[in-house]
Parts: structure tokens; C-alpha cells; sequence
């Protein structure tokens, strides 16, 4: 089983689950624990390979559905029926496959810094990494990915923090990881063409050039989603701005509760 640490509030029924991205660990919402413990109970996990969950289990195949089963197989042990989710880049992807899986579970979805559509770029750089997967060490591919994804000067610490949890990885598990690049296009585009039913609310940096102008398209077309964009803020929102990432996704998961 994946690690996992919970954070009980007695007096709430409420639970949160956050889930981190490709390369980071659930160290990365460290500027999210004190607001949420606040308000709700807080469950952490740590991804297959990643954190404190890298080296605990070998693993046959990495698929989006195989990784969502990790989450609710935690879920399960944890006694958690149904929870609000708060994911980070490639954590939304899998908080949005979770929602087709197992949509009793989702109560409401806060997707920060959400890919759901590659642009041109991003087809280029995820084939430029599949060529070099095996070729290069993975901690430079990650680097690269880091500084595109996140160019600018005040992106620095968003950068500094992923590529320091990624060298936590070993190349099997980056090569394994990138793999699920197979899997993402057809499954990002039937999740642009079947909205889910639940509340959900997309949390974009206004300097996240990769991802942010299909998200802005996306919340015109589907019901039950609004969009927040932070300002001064690249794609790893709830690291740079966590002041507003956590107002924003409490008060919108508390609306979702009432």
C-alpha cells in the first residue's frame, strides 16, 4: 500500500485528499496543511514511487486506472467513504480519471495547475522526452520539462522543489512514469468531451502558458466547473501563491459541502 498520513478534525465530516504530481511527493503542500487542518480532515498520499511510497511495492504496469486504485485502495484503509480532492499538475489527470472510476467517491474537485489538453509545445517536449527516455538521465529530462514548464525567474522555487523531490526517483520509475504519456490524449480528450457532474473548480496561474488558454475554453463549454486565475503565479499555484490557492479551494470545497 502507498504512504499515507492523515490529518483527523474532529468536529468535521469532511475529508480532503491531495494528490501530487509527477516527480513531487505530498511534501509539496506543505504551505496547504495548516489552512485545511483548519477546516476539514486531510488525507495524504504519496504516489507509487514517489516520497515515502518508493520502494515499498514492485509494480507490473503504470496506468492512469491502476494508479487511481492505489489512491482508493488508501481510501479504503483509511476508512474514508467519499472526499473532496485538491491535485497539483499530473495529480489532476489522475483526480479526473478517479471521478469516471469511482464518481461515489468525488465530492468535488479542485485541479490546480490542470492539464487537460496538450498544446503543440508540450506534444513536442513529451516526444523529445520519449526519444531520450532511455538515452539520458532522467533528472536532466526533468530539468528541462521544469524550466519550460516554469521559465521564469519567480517560478524558481516551483522548479527547485519538483526537480529536489525528483531526485528521489531512480530511472525505472521515471521511465515507467512516462510511459502513462501513451495513455494521455485519448484520455484528455474524452474527459473534454464528457464533463463530470461534480463541482469543480480549476486553479491556474495567469504565467501558465502551457496549460491556461485551453482551461480558459474548457470551464465555457462545461457546467459544474468555474475557473480562478491566480496573478503573479506559474503553474505550481499552491506553492507560489498559497495564500490564495487555499481561500480559493476552501471556500470552494466549503460551498460544495452545504
Amino acid at each position: 500500500m502507498l504512504y499515507y498520513k492523515t490529518y483527523p478534525k474532529e468536529d468535521s465530516q469532511e475529508w480532503v485528499v491531495f494528490i501530487h504530481g509527477a516527480g513531487g511527493s505530498s511534501s509539496i503542500w506543505f504551505r496547504q496543511i495548516k489552512d485545511f487542518c483548519q477546516h476539514f480532515n486531510v488525507l495524504m498520499v504519496d504516489l507509487r514511487g514517489h516520497g515515502k511510497s518508493a520502494g515499498k511495492k514492485s509494480y507490473k504496469q503504470y496506468t492512469f486506472n491502476e494508479i487511481c486504485t492505489d489512491i482508493l485502495e488508501v481510501m479504503d484503509h483509511a476508512q474514508i467513504r467519499s472526499a473532496h480532492f485538491v491535485g497539483i499538475s499530473l495529480g489532476t489527470i489522475l483526480i479526473r480519471n478517479l471521478c469516471e472510476m469511482a464518481p461515489d467517491r468525488v465530492n468535488s474537485m479542485v485541479l490546480g495547475g490542470a492539464i487537460m489538453r496538450l498544446n503543440r509545445r508540450a506534444k513536442v517536449l513529451s516526444a523529445f522526452g520519449d526519444w531520450f527516455k532511455t538515452l539520458m538521465p532522467y533528472l536532466w529530462l526533468y530539468k528541462l520539462f521544469a524550466w519550460i514548464i516554469m521559465p521564469r525567474e519567480r517560478h524558481k522555487e516551483s522548479r527547485l522543489l519538483f526537480v529536489n523531490e525528483a531526485r528521489k526517483l531512480c530511472q525505472r520509475e521515471f521511465i515507467y512514469w512516462y510511459r502513462l504519456i501513451y495513455e494521455v490524449n485519448p484520455l484528455l480528450k474524452y474527459f473534454t468531451e464528457n464533463p463530470a457532474a461534480v463541482p469543480t473548480l480549476y486553479l491556474m496561474g495567469e504565467e501558465d502558458h502551457m496549460f491556461l488558454p485551453f482551461i480558459r475554453k474548457l470551464v465555457v463549454a462545461q457546467p459544474n466547473t468555474r475557473l480562478c486565475v491566480i496573478a503573479g503565479s506559474g503553474h505550481v499555484c499552491n506553492v507560489e501563491k498559497p495564500e490564495e490557492f487555499n481561500a480559493q479551494s476552501i471556500g470552494f470545497i466549503s460551498r460544495a459541502c452545504a
